[in-house]
């Protein structure tokens, strides 16, 4: 028999089912089912279930510290984000802890765990990769802490959102490719499970669709870093029926494939066009230079950091908000010039 005061952990081993189940069905949370509500209820009266006191309290206890999770610290994009996000926190005299997941949903758990020890007043999230349980993040919300995603969202949580427009990004790309004679374009991507990667994706086959291009399956892959890019573009540039112009997730995956093609001996861009996407220093620093997408990171942070602040300052305001960062076209040197008449 269990000593001590009974704790949501125990309800939750208890009825087998999570610890942000049970806080929302003692908040009486709409989102949980009534059945589920009235059985975690009953339980909780019929066991003399208590509030700790001291954690009530603890909850309440805010500062002016702001956590932020991102992927990679060493990411062009997101260190210019934190950027952003910084350049705005410390007008508003508040103070930024990051933490980094480094695309592991084990460490992004103990990321969000330090950040409500930490009892910081929100937090900005951009997730990991390997994410698809979101109770982590829930559990943030449980403890009436505003959570606001960007770029990598989840859309199973009720709450604010800040994205780069990835499906007119990748389409305005992959139709400049098509218009400056690209006919079989590649397109390397992040996992599916990601609205990022769907949402490109979408751009990607939308932009084929409009120009009448076939539909290859063989040419979307899952490849999203440099050594990706280069293993799969090798790989499919020695096919018989090889791409003349690839879509990558990023500028390292499209650095990838341009020493594949340099190594296979082809020519950039007359052979084969490459697209990055973000616009960061990798994209000037390869020879040739990548054509690519500019993110515009510092506005993604700004953005994503004002909201945050309007959600900590005006609690009593409930409504959702998205908000869409428009990407610009950078060309450059692994892409052909559209045609004079164009």
């Amino acid at each position: 028999m269990k000593k001590g005061p009974l704790t949501i952990k125990d309800i939750a081993k208890d009825l087998n089912i999570s610890t942000s189940t049970v806080s929302r069905a003692l908040k009486d949370n709409p989102d949980i089912s009534p059945e589920t509500r009235k059985m975690v209820q009953d339980y909780a009266k019929k066991h003399k279930y208590k509030p700790n006191a001291l954690a009530l309290s603890l909850r309440t206890q805010r500062n002016n510290i702001i956590g932020v999770i991102v992927p990679e610290l060493a990411n062009h994009f997101f260190s210019g984000v934190l950027s952003g996000m910084e350049t705005i926190a410390e007008d508003k005299d508040y103070h930024v802890i990051v933490c980094q997941s480094s695309e592991d949903y084990n460490r992004e758990i103990r990321n969000v765990q330090t950040l409500i020890k930490a009892r910081v007043c929100g937090v900005l999230i951009s997730q990991s990769k390997t994410t698809t349980n979101y109770d982590h993040f829930q559990e943030l919300l449980d403890n009436d802490i505003p959570v606001i995603f960007f770029d990598r969202i989840c859309t199973g949580i009720d709450t604010d959102k800040v994205v780069v427009d990835d499906y007119s990004g990748t389409f305005t790309a992959v139709e400049y490719m098509i218009k400056t004679g690209c006919k079989r374009i590649a397109f390397f991507t992040a996992p599916m499970h990601l609205e990022i990667s769907k949402n490109r994706k979408n751009g990607y086959l939308d932009a084929l669709r409009k120009y009448h291009l076939p539909v290859d399956e063989s040419l979307i892959r899952i490849a999203d870093t440099k050594l990706l890019g280069y293993e799969k573009a090798k790989e499919i540039l020695q096919e018989p029926n090889r791409p003349d112009g690839f879509m990558a997730m990023n500028d390292y995956t499209a650095s990838g494939v341009l020493l594949a093609a340099k190594e296979l001996k082809l020519k950039v861009p007359d052979e084969v066009s490459i697209f990055g996407f973000s616009n960061s220093n990798i994209s000037q620093d390869t020879d040739p230079m990548l054509s690519t997408m500019d993110q515009r990171p510092m506005e993604v942070g700004k953005q994503a950091m004002e909201l945050l602040l309007e959600k900590i300052e005006n609690p009593e305001n409930t409504s959702r908000k998205n908000k869409i960062i428009k990407t610009s076209l950078i060309v450059r040197q692994t892409t052909r010039s559209l045609p004079e008449e164009l």
